[in-house]
């Protein structure tokens, strides 16, 4: 495909680079940075398939997490206890990376802790948690520096004033932040290392023709030494052998409320449903779990069985004695795979892959692109 009226100088600028990477996103933009960082001289172009990124980077619900004690009991039956502590370590030094680059005034971090709920009707499994406590903070001592990570929050019952809950179990070392300005704060970072960023570009296929990569998308066929593929869920579009599932999250956001009982981040259910507070509002997310099949998709949009699911829990668990309004519902797409570790990998000849982050975009995201950057320099 090729689009037509394009000049001498837009072919020469703007479709000849060094590196071109799809997506820009948290792993994307972090890719670019890194490149630039240690090799200025490169010119590097990201495309990107919508007007803002266009999987979960600005449509997740914020929270700054490495796992509640449910995620981790489930993720080590996977992984294994050796697995599993590199794989937090992974998330935590990826938070640790994302917060060096951007301040956390710019991401708007506020460490109000995290707190994972466990209904009356949810004893068994509140009790294996509970049983769990010392396991993970021990598995987790050297990695955060902390002793206790995990704790019982019995006096947190009454000041939230959640209705039907009966076991917390707190994560002091959690934090929330703001996913736009997150994003905001990349991009205004890649731009000012001259970083090119083309937005409304969708890459359609890409070829290897002899050291050379040609891309085609709508807007034309790019050419590059170097493709790398940063578009999580949608990696499986163009890189269909991938290990990679689509996941919908679901997400609405209340109106103000007034004297909001409760600040922090939530999980219930395993993590399936997961709540913070915006300011004075209340957003909560999830209910995958309902309709896997369903949620496994590509699409965004909202079902009525997850959205229903979603006003029950507010109604009767979050906010039993407040009224609410909802102002606005939204949804993005996670990636997910067999193995829980992301796929930083050259899949072919000059072309690359750094995808796949399991719903933890915001804690590995800087360090797999970081990963990613370095894998595609030690090949240039």
């Amino acid at each position: 495909m090729e689009v037509n009226n394009l000049s001498y100088w837009e072919k020469a600028n703007f479709y000849n680079t060094d590196v071109l990477i799809v997506g820009s996103g948290i792993v994307g933009l972090n890719a670019a940075i890194t490149i630039k960082k240690i090799a200025p001289k490169l010119n590097v172009t990201i495309l990107e398939r919508g007007f803002l990124p266009s999987g979960a980077s600005t449509k997740n619900a914020g929270f700054a997490c490495f796992g509640s004690i449910s995620e981790l009991i489930e993720q080590e039956k996977i992984a294994g206890t050796d697995g599993l502590h590199q794989l937090v370590e992974k998330r935590w030094k990826g938070l640790q990376k994302l917060r060096s680059i951007v301040s956390d005034q710019q991401l708007a971090l506020e460490n109000n802790g995290g707190f994972e709920l466990f209904t009356t009707a949810q004893l068994a499994l509140s009790e294996e948690c509970v049983s769990k406590i010392g396991h993970y903070n021990q598995l987790l001592k050297d990695i955060t520096g902390e002793v206790d990570t995990f704790k019982m929050a019995e006096n947190r019952l009454n000041q939230f004033g959640f209705h039907q809950i009966d076991t917390i179990i707190e994560n002091r070392l959690e934090a929330q932040l703001d996913p736009g300005k997150m994003i905001k704060a990349l991009i205004a970072l890649a731009v000012s290392l001259d970083v090119l960023i083309l937005n409304n570009c969708e890459v359609k296929s890409f070829k290897t023709e002899e050291s050379a990569v040609f891309v085609e998308t709508q807007q034309g066929i790019f050419k590059s030494k170097k493709l790398l593929c940063c578009t999580n869920a949608f990696a499986s579009q163009l890189m269909p052998k991938l290990d990679i599932k689509p996941g919908r999250g679901q997400v609405i956001i209340t109106k103000h409320i007034d004297n909001l009982q409760f600040r922090g981040t939530f999980h219930y259910d395993k993590g399936y449903y997961y709540f913070r507070n915006v300011g004075n509002r209340v957003l909560l997310g999830g209910g995958r779990n309902l309709d896997f099949f369903t949620e496994q998709t590509h699409q965004f949009g909202e079902t009525p069985l997850v959205q229903n699911t979603l006003l029950r829990l507010l109604k009767e668990i979050i906010l039993p004695n407040t009224s609410f309004e909802i102002e606005q519902k939204w949804s993005g797409i996670m990636a997910f795979g067999a193995q829980l570790s992301p796929i930083i990998e050259e899949v072919e000849p000059n072309i690359f892959c750094a995808v796949r982050c399991n719903g933890m975009g915001i804690a590995i995201g800087s360090q797999t692109g970081y990963d990613a950057g370095e894998m595609v320099l030690m090949s240039i």
